[in-house]
């Protein structure tokens, strides 16, 4: 999935100013990605969430949707394709595939709920906290967002597969290490957030 900060809202090489139209392949897979979320929560839900077939149809859904994610922040870099709509669109269809597989996994009673419940909350709290610092600067992405974004997308599809207890210890580890790295990275960022705006704050006082 998405590296916090980073995908189709990044700026373009080059810092190309030139007008990029809305209608663009970045932004449509974005939009693509967002349209694919309910059709995965079909799949996974139907048949209570235990029909394999359904299952690996809804794992089928869930990558391909990952695998628009990393191909959409290529092109809006690549091409210069970077545009205010991406900015945000781009992170919140990363968080709603995100959640709304974990959501789906504790509601078929494969995940437990706390499990869902930090991760969730630890990606509201980030949301909340660059609107807090947006107007001091904006917190690049860390190399512990990144591990926790491919840990808890490896995690989720290891739920996905319909295998029964095969993989258990598998999926426990890998979802673990991914409920560590979200929470860690997530007080850094909080960290990080306070040291920005008193920065900015210090930097505003200066000045005046």
């Amino acid at each position: 999935m998405t590296t916090e900060g980073a995908a189709s809202g990044s700026p373009a090489a080059g810092g190309d100013s030139r007008q990029v139209p809305l209608l663009n392949i970045a932004n449509v897979l974005t939009v693509s990605r967002l349209a694919l979320v309910p059709v995965f929560l079909v799949a996974l839900l139907w048949e209570d969430g235990h029909q394999p077939l359904w299952r690996w149809a809804a794992l089928a859904v869930f990558l391909v949707a990952a695998i628009t994610d990393r191909i959409d922040g290529e092109l809006a870099r690549k091409r210069g394709l970077v545009t205010d709509f991406g900015k945000i669109a781009d992170p919140i269809a990363d968080k709603a595939l995100t959640g709304a597989a974990l959501v789906g996994l504790s509601v078929v009673g494969d995940l437990p709920w706390w499990v869902t419940l930090v991760i969730i909350a630890r990606e509201l709290l980030v949301t909340l906290l660059r609107f807090w610092v947006i107007r001091h600067g904006v917190i690049p992405a860390s190399r512990g967002g990144k591990l926790k974004t491919l840990l808890q997308a490896v995690a989720i599809t290891a739920y996905l597969v319909p295998l029964g207890g095969v993989l258990e210890p598998v999926r426990w580890i890998v979802m673990g290490a991914a409920v560590l790295v979200t929470v860690l990275t997530g007080l850094d960022y909080v960290v990080r957030a306070w040291r920005l705006r008193a920065q900015g704050r210090g930097a505003k006082a200066t000045s005046s």
